[in-house]
């Protein structure tokens, strides 16, 4: 008897502000241009634990959360990877202004 082991996709945590973001491009020292759901494009930095661990490229899905005193700002909080975009698109958990990019 197998058992199904369900896998934990984090999502954005609205209360803190977080919200899901694709990367338009690479703008250089770990910053990229990111368009996020609320329609807005951003600056997004990449922290140095996501930078040394996980690469980002160009049309990424990532949790990004804006800064509070720079709207146009944001840090990267999280990148998945493309069976995770897959199963959130299946299970419809992406926006629809993003969902189009994917």
């Amino acid at each position: 008897m197998e058992e199904e082991i369900e896998q934990r996709i984090p999502l954005p945590n609205r209360n803190q502000g977080e919200m899901m973001a694709i990367v338009e491009q690479h703008v250089g020292s770990g910053r990229l241009r990111v368009i996020c759901e609320d329609g807005k494009a951003r600056l997004a930095r990449i922290p140095g634990k996501i930078k040394k661990r996980k690469w980002i490229k160009t049309g990424n899905l990532l949790i990004v959360k804006p800064w509070d005193f720079q709207e146009e700002k944001a840090d990267v909080v999280y990148r998945y990877t493309p069976t995770q975009v897959s199963n959130l698109a299946r299970r419809n958990l992406i926006p629809e202004s993003l969902s189009v990019f994917i």
